[in-house]
């Protein structure tokens, strides 16, 4: 798996397809967070972008192996493990994406609470931070791999779902992603720092559950695909 996740992180490097997510992120960090603007706020903000810039990525990890390329690999090891490899390559990019935004903004942002009367501290809103970056990147995992290949192969079809997925995953009810940059919003009118652990561990949950679904499902569609192939 090391050989695995270090060759889809290369080619994930080496290409230019992970421009567009990281402008994406980018953007909503320039439109939404400003220097001096309350951190609680903020960190909510940063925290949230990740959950469709990560889903974004996961699409561009699961597809940007030639199929050729991708045989070779699956014969070598087994289809499950290629994909669970392309599937940790964008978690690890979109987290180390979300930890240098999440520092960023902690620094430039005021540690008081919305209406600037209540002094947050600045640790404790960053671990807060963190953690809902970590919430929002599982969770974009999650639709990112529900919403790309093995399961939806139709390019057109796939991202339309994956921006309505990742739109809905910020804002239904009972998404850890919600209950995560909530409590970070919510936090900032009373100056007091929820840290969303119980929404981390739901977002590990799904983002398992939804892995599992998708290498189990690309060993056996691959099996076929090999077969109708040959």
């Amino acid at each position: 798996m090391t050989a695995l996740l270090g060759y889809q992180t290369a080619l994930l490097l080496r290409s230019q397809r992970w421009l567009p997510p990281v402008l994406l992120y980018a953007a909503f960090l320039f439109v939404g967070v400003q220097s001096g603007q309350p951190v609680l706020d903020s960190l909510g903000w940063a925290a949230a972008a990740l959950l469709p810039v990560t889903a974004w990525l996961v699409r561009v990890c699961a597809t940007q192996e030639p199929p050729a390329a991708r045989a070779v690999a699956a014969a070598a090891t087994s289809p499950r493990r290629v994909h669970l490899a392309s599937l940790l390559a964008a978690v690890a990019c979109a987290g180390a994406l979300g930890g240098v935004g999440i520092v960023v903004v902690a620094l430039i942002s005021k540690p008081t609470s919305a209406d600037g009367q209540i002094a947050v501290a600045l640790l404790p809103a960053g671990a807060a931070g963190l953690l809902a970056a970590g919430v929002c990147v599982l969770t974009g995992a999650a639709v990112g791999a529900l919403c790309t290949r093995p399961l939806l192969h139709g390019r057109g079809w796939s991202i339309a779902v994956t921006a309505l997925g990742a739109l809905l995953a910020l804002v239904a009810s009972g998404s850890p992603a919600r209950y995560a940059v909530t409590g970070l919003v919510t936090g900032s009118r009373t100056g007091t720092v929820h840290h969303p652990v119980l929404p981390l561990l739901a977002a590990a949950l799904i983002a398992g559950a939804a892995t599992a679904a998708a290498c189990l499902l690309s060993s056996v569609r691959g099996a076929v695909g090999g077969g109708d192939a040959s």
